[in-house]
């Protein structure tokens, strides 16, 4: 026990174990995704006629031109990766099947090459990627084809991914008239109905008319947030119960039986065709067991009878791709926990050895029991502003920005008030009031004009070209505003006049040099944090994450749109920084309880948010917001993000005693990680 708590307070030997960490929980993931290496895996991008597509080709190594297999290739949703095919791509691959895990256009390594107004921007990505890596995999020498030159391949994504697969076995069916043959055998969607597809001309009535004999297939799980409920998306709240197969739509899928039943098969013509409907939300989709099975045993169905004698016949239950999850998280936890102690390394170097100023000083904290109560009454409110505005904000909606902006103006005249004051009051002789009065009034003023010009701000186009990204900054910002007005006034009422509160209490006291060389560490951290996730995708093909939270590799591409968002984040993240050690490193609040108070100002509301929320359709049948859908969906990825967030932000106060070193850290870290996960329309006009 000694030996290890020496570790800890080492920050040599701690960043080589957690360093270690991170390496071997790799090499596992490795071991997992390879099917202990009888598969090879590896990225691969191929030109095509709308610009170049990637992915992770997933090779049984016994597969060649004299044994070729049955082909799956599988997509993600808006917004994700290759990587979040893991499950069908693992478990597909170790029965001897080829699997390419696709990155559609402007998505990943994905790019397409051709211009677009931002209006009609989500109809570049899916339309056409599944079908454009069809034909590439049809003209490879493993894939297997019949006697008449019919490709054997399974069209699947998720979601978008769903969509795009229905495009394709529309657009095989068109070529099937001139060609004679088909490229697409079966196609499995998971989460996805017609409804997206139809506004490209693939409406439920076209795609049924061109399945062909196809042995199609769709999981439709019964608390999808978007589809299967047709008066539901008219609506416009999708987040209920829904039964797909009890739909008009569903029923005509499997061809108008009497008492359809999930999982069953039914002939429709010379096709056959199946939904599955498990309990589950859209984006669980790809992280479960139970449709894991379900996407097992559709191939299995499938491909009989074109299967070689090197075709595994494990069952459904037999799963391994969650391991590899459960290492990558390892992997993931170790990336983060390791740029601490390498802080300390680097901070005990000449270069930023004026940077190394440990601050254990606790600034004063309430002590009567009324102060203390007003602690927590402001800091409640301060967790529920970015969750009871979640949706306002990141859809702009009108009703709730007109109580922001009434809420700004408020302020405008509180600010004024305050000025007013400390210029009669104390003969303007009370700096930290002036500064106090004026934030206010400044942050006020912008606070209403983010209101009152929403719908200019942070618009699709070359300079901000990731919808989500755009939305998520938006609300950071208008957080950061809350946030700060709220510091503002409190300690004009409450702080101004305590001489124990300086400049430093809140860690903005700090000089140029020692500026620049926060910015320099904070580069430094996250330039070595990179270089470990590269190195290991290039030798492991793997990378860190779980679930929907990654970090991934990215393309220089996406550096310029990082630069883009890094500067508007960096205001979030420095406002946030100074709220979280200012209130969680005081005579009240501080230590263990000091990184709870943190987390609970950051992400308390939208934890609660999210409970409610999900925890209401589960119980009820409908959700907490029913027209919040992909919003909610994005806080499983924001969240722990943020968690991260606010433990750099109070380890690195405590190593340098400024608030920029976390902020810039942040600010840079996390802005990458979001941009490198995400849609970017690099050719937007």
């Amino acid at each position: 026990m000694r030996k290890f708590t020496a570790m800890l307070k080492d920050p040599k030997r701690l960043f080589v174990v957690l360093l270690a960490t991170v390496l071997l929980a790799s090499v596992f993931a490795n071991l997992m995704n390879t099917s202990f290496y009888t598969v090879s895996v590896k990225r691969i991008s191929f030109d095509t006629p709308s610009g170049t597509l990637s992915g992770l080709l997933y090779l049984p190594k016994d597969a060649s031109k004299d044994d070729p297999r049955p082909t799956i290739i599988t997509t993600h949703g808006y917004l994700n990766s290759a990587e979040m095919q893991d499950a069908p791509a693992i478990e597909m691959s170790r029965r001897g099947y080829v699997v390419l895990a696709l990155d559609m256009y402007d998505h990943g390594h994905s790019i397409t090459k051709v211009e677009f107004e931002a209006a009609g921007a989500f109809f570049t990505f899916w339309t056409t990627a599944m079908y454009d890596a069809t034909k590439y995999m049809y003209d490879q020498d493993y894939v297997l084809k019949d006697r008449n030159g019919n490709g054997i391949i399974a069209v699947s994504g998720h979601s978008m991914g769903g969509f795009a697969s229905s495009m394709a076995v529309v657009a095989d069916e068109m070529q099937f008239a001139t060609s004679g043959f088909r490229r697409i055998h079966a196609d499995l969607t998971v989460g996805s109905d017609f409804s997206l597809s139809g506004y490209a001309g693939v409406t439920a009535e076209v795609a049924l008319a061109m399945a062909g004999p196809r042995i199609s297939g769709k999981i439709a799980a019964h608390f999808d947030e978007f589809f299967f409920d047709m008066a539901a998306s008219a609506a416009g709240k999708t987040v209920i119960y829904k039964d797909y197969i009890k739909q008009d739509e569903g029923k005509a899928f499997l061809g108008n039986p009497a008492n359809p039943e999930p999982g069953v098969f039914y002939k429709v013509g010379n096709a056959r065709r199946v939904i599955y409907t498990p309990y589950e939300i859209h984006p669980w989709n790809h992280f479960s067991i139970g449709t894991t099975a379900n996407i097992i045993d559709f191939y299995a169905e499938a491909f009989d009878g074109y299967k070689s004698l090197n075709i595994s016949t494990l069952g459904s239950s037999s799963q391994i791709w969650w391991l590899k999850e459960m290492f990558e998280f390892i992997a993931l936890l170790g990336f983060f926990a390791m740029l601490m102690p390498l802080a300390s390394i680097l901070l005990a170097t000449p270069v930023f050895a004026s940077l190394n100023q440990p601050s254990e000083k606790l600034v004063p904290g309430p002590k009567s029991a009324t102060s203390k109560a007003i602690f927590w009454v402001v800091l409640l409110i301060s967790a529920a502003f970015p969750a009871y505005f979640f949706p306002d904000m990141m859809d702009k909606l009108a009703p709730g920005l007109l109580i922001l902006q009434r809420f700004a103006e408020v302020m405008l005249g509180v600010g004024a008030i305050m000025l007013v004051l400390t210029l009669v009051q104390d003969k303007a002789k009370n700096t930290s009031r002036i500064v106090a009065s004026v934030l206010t009034l400044l942050t006020a003023f912008v606070m209403r004009y983010f209101t009152t010009n929403a719908a200019t701000l942070f618009v699709l186009g070359k300079v901000f070209n990731q919808p989500t990204t755009n939305q998520i900054v938006y609300w950071a910002l208008m957080s950061g505003f809350f946030g700060l007005i709220v510091m503002s006034v409190f300690h004009f009422f409450d702080r101004s006049r305590n001489p124990e509160f300086k400049l430093s209490s809140y860690g903005l006291s700090a000089s140029v040099k020692n500026i620049v060389l926060a910015l320099v560490l904070a580069v430094v951290l996250v330039l070595v944090g990179y270089a470990v996730l590269f190195l290991v995708d290039a030798v492991l093909v793997t990378d860190f994450r779980l679930w929907s939270w990654a970090v991934k590799t990215f393309d220089l591409t996406h550096l310029r749109t990082l630069f883009n968002y890094v500067p508007f984040f960096f205001v979030f993240y420095l406002i946030n920084s100074v709220a979280i050690n200012l209130n969680s490193n005081n005579t009240y609040m501080h230590g263990w309880k000091g990184y709870l108070v943190g987390i609970l100002m950051t992400v308390g509301g939208l934890i609660v948010y999210l409970a409610y929320h999900y925890g209401s359709v589960f119980a009820t049948g409908t959700a907490g917001y029913p027209a919040q859908a992909l919003n909610s969906i994005l806080l499983f990825a924001l969240i722990p993000t943020l968690i991260v967030a606010v433990i750099f932000a109070k380890r690195l106060y405590k190593k340098t005693g400024n608030v920029y070193t976390a902020a810039v850290l942040n600010a840079v870290l996390m802005t990458m990680i979001t941009v490198a996960n995400t849609i970017m329309y690099f050719n937007v006009k």
